[in-house]
């Protein structure tokens, strides 16, 4: 008997494990079924935005460049553009200044980046008078509303793209600075000397309209009550070289400053704040003044050129970039 029972009280141990691990088994099974319809139950009255945040992260948006357009009226490069912002994938926004009252819809332009993107409350623009500084100020303004816009871009009607989308974002994003092309100006006849002592004339720059202004800068520009209203009160054009040909020459022309406010306001303005170490000082427009001693003479004078249909071609554009 002693034998039978030594051999049987293993098998009793191995039993007694098994239903131990089944009830545990079962326990342990009953309580993961309960507390999962539990979350299913919770997750159930959570609405369908809610739900969305606990599984996924939210999308971020790029920063965007604000492309700020100065026309007369029409775009006339407008399809250019429109297959370069074919590849913006919502990173950046368009905003245009023309003569007050113009609208681009469907009549005047083909492009739907452009319907009804004019600002309304433009001004007229005059050349050689600070009305232009003012028609900056305002796209700046519209353009600043929303607060993706990182980078602003000023542009003429004439102006076209040298580079696709992706490119020229990832450059203008690729540094903290503000591209401004701005140097001291010495010449006689751009700075009154009444603007001392506001605007001294150590602070005095001179540079090309077309910059690309951080948010910050953007700010400043549409924040001044100091420097705009120097350049509105004593920056007057006078009458320009190129027309004296044809009519008599003033006797006296040295109390007439030909200011030139677009080529000076923002240069100054940021002197003014001693922001010129946050500046790349350069532009990314490029403009030719290479045939001003042209025949034609209309290719001469006080404005960059206008290329003629005859002159875009594949060498000149490989030129401009080189």
């Amino acid at each position: 008997m002693k034998k039978k029972v030594v051999q049987q009280k293993p098998q009793h141990r191995w039993k007694r494990k098994v239903l131990t691990l089944m009830f545990v088994g079962i326990f342990f099974g009953g309580l993961l079924f309960m507390q999962t319809r539990w979350y299913t139950h919770v997750v159930g009255l959570v609405p369908l935005n809610h739900h969305q945040f606990l599984v996924s992260q939210p999308h971020v948006q790029s920063p965007k460049i604000a492309f700020l357009f100065i026309a007369r009226n029409r775009l006339p490069l407008e399809m250019v553009w429109d297959a370069f912002f074919r590849g913006g994938d919502s990173k950046f926004s368009i905003f245009v200044h023309s003569r007050p009252g113009f609208l681009f819809n469907q009549a005047t332009t083909r492009s739907t980046y452009f319907l009804n993107r004019q600002v309304n409350d433009s001004t007229q623009v005059d050349w050689g008078e600070a009305s232009m500084i003012e028609a900056e100020r305002i796209l700046l303004r519209h353009a600043l509303d929303d607060p993706l816009n990182d980078r602003f871009v000023f542009l003429s009607d004439s102006c076209i793209p040298l580079y696709n989308f992706s490119y020229t974002y990832d450059y203008i994003m690729s540094t903290s600075t503000s591209f401004v092309d701005s140097f001291a100006d010495t010449k006689e006849g751009r700075y009154n000397p009444k603007m001392h002592p506001v605007i001294p004339v150590h602070n005095w720059r001179k540079g090309s309209q077309w910059v690309v202004l951080t948010r910050k800068h953007a700010r400043i520009v549409v924040d001044d009550e100091t420097v705009l209203p120097m350049f509105q009160q004593y920056c007057k054009k006078k009458p320009l070289p190129e027309f004296w040909r044809e009519q008599h020459i003033p006797a006296d022309t040295s109390k007439l400053h030909n200011c030139i406010p677009d080529e000076h306001y923002v240069q100054t303005l940021l002197a003014q704040k001693d922001l010129e170490g946050e500046l790349t000082r350069r532009s990314l427009t490029h403009t030719s003044w290479d045939l001003s001693s042209s025949r034609e003479r209309e290719r001469r004078g006080w404005h960059p050129v206008t290329y003629k249909f005859s002159d875009a071609t594949p060498m000149l554009v490989k030129f401009i970039k080189v």
